[in-house]
């Protein structure tokens, strides 16, 4: 069963959060699926992702190509993703299953404090997964530091 991981965003944009945990899970040797629920948005983050990282690469595509299977990072708005990840990134209030945590080794859920939407629906979701008996964590950026927070 794998974590579920809650970060909300107050300080710094999902890009440049997403630029510090996609190297932290392709070093674990996990394939990730980022679940986003807007295609134009999902464009933009892929160019993003090519041309802002601090090392300049990070190895990626978008779903709907012929090397899906293959891609380490798959950008995608389905729930299946067919690079088998390990872990799953969910962004613009994409949806998650508690059901998907038991096939995956962490779920990372990004949410805007910004965006009243986003709120209520990782609210929500907060409520799904430890209803479903996991034990999700809540995440905050405080003096520009990432904290865990109990609640």
């Amino acid at each position: 069963m794998g974590e579920v991981l809650f970060y909300h965003l107050t300080r710094s944009p999902a890009e440049t959060v997403l630029a510090r945990l996609l190297p932290r899970a392709l070093a674990q040797g996990w394939r990730v699926a980022v679940r986003g629920s807007m295609a134009d948005r999902l464009a933009r983050l892929d160019d993003w992702l090519w041309l802002n990282p601090e090392d300049g690469f990070l190895p990626h595509g978008r779903a709907g190509g012929p090397q899906d299977a293959r891609q380490p990072v798959l950008l995608t708005s389905a729930k299946d993703a067919p690079n088998r990840p390990h872990a799953l990134v969910a962004i613009d209030r994409a949806d998650v299953a508690p059901e998907e945590a038991a096939a995956l080794e962490r779920i990372w859920i990004l949410f805007d404090s910004a965006d009243a939407e986003a709120m209520q629906q990782a609210r929500g979701l907060w409520r799904r997964f430890r209803d479903a008996g996991l034990a999700p964590q809540y995440w905050t950026e405080e003096n520009g530091r990432w904290q865990r927070k109990e609640i």
